[in-house]
């Protein structure tokens, strides 16, 4: 484009600011108010303006501009599902169909891994070796992950393999999500993340199998602090520190299924523990479990179930009584700790939870139950943490 000197240049400064920079001839757009819908619906002027006020659509040579309009615009749906495949970055990395079904009556989470398709090639063979891994969110750790076979040299993956969580309360149902990853087995080297997926199960209703079709996703990023202000770096280092600190306070190390019943006494029924952390190097543990029936002044009150070798998830079926009145129990407070066995040195806290009037959430209400319904045998699943309040972590 040539001026000649002394001429002015015919575009205004709103058209002078939007230049096109673009390979070829140098073209004004539109104006940055072309893009607004206006009211009463009048013209909008300037060169290559071209009438109608369309929303930010593309001016291609020789279109005459306008484009779609504000009420086509509000129409789309614009909500993203779980299940949505729009995105071409996540649709690189895979589909993957599953099943939940959470059975109440037995507080049990089925999660059947179906099939993957068009998942992302990680191997020098343009294939990959799939297996898919769970993971109960928050507080993820190896004692509550659940894993698939491996398929080998495959991009479209069947496995039609049911992983089984117990001990999943509707409280956990109702807090928790399950993160389901699709990583490739590497024998020589560490095994490569595909993709993943998370699933609040507050959307799976009791007793009814939900089906999933999602695409994988990217895991989501990090929070960086390199872009904040000195200030809120510091902030954020501390806030990070103290999550990090409550994650390790609250870790969960499995699943402990009790059973009570306050009969002349009080009778402590130690049924079955699940997704026990592993405490030894063969990845599984020796369990056993012991209770307490606190303020215990005589130390009388020690019982303790026999060692399970060599398990994650061990059945006991054992009973403990405590001769006790039932106005005493009333301000008793029962212990129970699982511990691994270690022949030759310490044994290994892994896990425990307390049961008393001071207690929260379902260890509160077992206990309630416990008094209101005398007689009555009350079972109920509880999560072992690594920290116990009011108890020595020394055997």
């Amino acid at each position: 484009m040539t001026v000649r000197k002394g001429k002015r240049l015919g575009i205004t400064i709103q058209e002078h600011m939007a230049i096109d920079v673009c390979p070829g001839p140098i073209r004004p757009i539109r104006q940055i108010s072309a893009y607004f819908p206006r009211q009463g619906g009048g013209a909008v002027g300037g060169e290559g303006g071209g009438g109608s006020s369309g929303l930010l659509s593309p001016l291609l040579p020789g279109a005459a501009g306008g484009g779609g309009s504000l009420s086509a615009m509000s129409s789309m749906d614009t909500s993203i599902e779980i299940d949505s495949c729009d995105s071409d970055d996540n649709t690189s990395l895979g589909t993957l169909e599953f099943d939940l079904l959470y059975e109440r009556a037995t507080s049990s989470l089925h999660c059947t891994v179906l099939r993957a398709k068009g998942l992302k090639p990680m191997d020098f063979n343009g294939l990959a070796d799939p297996y898919v891994k769970l993971h109960l969110l928050p507080g993820a750790c190896k004692a509550n992950k659940l894993k698939t076979k491996t398929v080998r040299n495959t991009l479209n993956p069947v496995w039609n393999e049911t992983l089984t969580y117990c001990g999943i309360t509707e409280e956990d149902m109702y807090r928790k999500t399950l993160r389901v990853s699709v990583c490739d087995e590497d024998k020589l080297t560490h095994n490569e993340f595909i993709g993943e997926s998370r699933v609040a199960l507050r959307r799976v209703k009791p007793d009814q199998t939900k089906h999933f079709n999602i695409c994988l996703e990217h895991p989501p990023p990090l929070p960086s602090p390199t872009a904040m202000s000195t200030a809120l770096r510091g902030i954020s280092c501390y806030l990070r520190e103290w999550e990090t600190e409550q994650q390790r306070s609250l870790e969960e190390r499995g699943r402990l299924l009790l059973c009570l019943q306050a009969r002349g006494g009080l009778c402590v029924g130690v049924k079955r523990c699940a997704h026990l952390a592993a405490m030894d190097v063969n990845g599984f543990s020796d369990p056993y479990v012991k209770t307490y029936l606190k303020p215990d002044v005589q130390k009388k009150s020690k019982h303790k179930t026999a060692v399970i070798k060599k398990t994650l998830n061990p059945e006991f079926n054992e009973e403990f009584f405590y001769e006790i009145s039932f106005s005493e129990l009333a301000t008793k407070t029962l212990e129970v700790t699982v511990w691994d066995y270690d022949l030759g040195k310490s044994n290994d806290f892994i896990g425990g939870v307390s049961l008393g009037c001071h207690s929260q959430g379902e260890t509160l209400q077992h206990w309630i139950d416990c008094l209101k319904n005398k007689g009555k045998k009350v079972e109920r699943w509880h999560t072992l943490t690594n920290e116990l309040p009011g108890s020595t972590l020394q055997e």
